[in-house]
């Protein structure tokens, strides 16, 4: 009885000291991202012969891997599609590396993700048509990399969606309609893509969006009435498009607004305590720069 407790106690402290290990398939999707981008050239790199939940930026609960932040970390090379079997992955923050290739297919069996994070890398191609199955994503940030194609119809499903920023890529076509049904959505960035048309008036009914910045685009045609609707609205930057009229700008509620900008033209619009102060795009983009540095 007493070896019996004294084995239990030993496996409890093993356990808390994270040194229970996660099944080989997760273990295996690790070494493949390791091998993939050059892991021995990291800036903090992985002791392989540690238990997983000792590699730098990997979390375990449950003895299943549920986070990976290896931002700023000189990763290089490509991503793996086995990247797709961590099935408990809850966070991926590879922001602010050189990774290159395209966006992995298998990442949008991911349902458990809440945030990803591949900002300020050369990843290329088109985002998966079905990334809508990423259900639980809170956070999905990929802005300044070389992401071309359209904007996925299924982004629309994921409602859970609170911050979406695919800025400077190379985004061609439409807005979809669908990223009005994002109700929970209180940061939308696109700027500096290709985008055309015009702006789709569902976003007016995005009543919790706090930033929409479409600068630097083609879009076109007047500016949507539905705007008016816009009551949580602090930055609005849609200059640099090939707008037709802002008329409808002056309905917006523009007392709480911080940013206002737009290619005013000729047009005679009344805005009443609106603060236009200067653009402030790079300092939204480079949050987690900033965040790093305090560290």
């Amino acid at each position: 009885m007493k070896k019996y407790t004294l084995f239990l106690a030993v496996s409890f402290l093993a356990m808390n000291l994270g040194l229970a290990e996660v099944p080989k398939k997760e273990k295996q999707a690790l070494l493949d991202l390791y091998q993939a981008t050059n892991g021995d050239q990291w800036t903090k790199k992985w002791d392989r012969n540690a238990p997983v939940a000792k590699w730098y930026g990997v979390k375990v609960e449950n003895d299943q891997v549920t986070e990976i932040n290896l931002f700023r970390n000189n990763l290089t090379g490509t991503l793996p599609e086995s990247l797709g079997k961590l099935q408990h992955l809850k966070v991926l923050n590879l922001a602010f590396n050189r990774i290159a290739g395209s966006f992995p297919e298998k990442l949008v069996k991911l349902k458990r993700l809440t945030v990803l994070k591949l900002e300020m890398n050369k990843i290329k191609g088109v985002l998966p048509e079905k990334i809508g199955k990423m259900e639980s994503l809170i956070e999905f940030t990929a802005f300044n990399n070389f992401i071309d194609g359209t904007i996925p119809e299924s982004i629309g499903d994921i409602e859970s969606l609170k911050v979406l920023n695919l800025s400077s890529n190379s985004l061609k076509g439409t807005i979809p309609h669908s990223l009005g049904a994002l109700s929970s959505l209180e940061s939308l960035g696109l700027f500096e893509n290709a985008l055309e048309g015009t702006i789709p008036g569902e976003i007016g009914g995005l009543t919790k969006l706090k930033e929409l910045v479409l600068a630097n685009n083609k879009l076109g045609g007047a500016i949507p009435r539905e705007f008016d609707q816009l009551a949580s609205l602090k930055v609005l930057q849609i200059q640099n498009n090939k707008f037709d009229s802002f008329q409808n700008l002056q309905y917006l509620d523009t007392q709480g607004m911080l940013v206002l900008d737009f290619d005013s033209g000729n047009e005679n619009i009344n805005f009443k305590d609106v603060n236009f102060s200067r653009s402030r795009m790079a300092d939204t983009k480079f949050e987690d720069d900033v965040d790093d540095k305090n560290k």
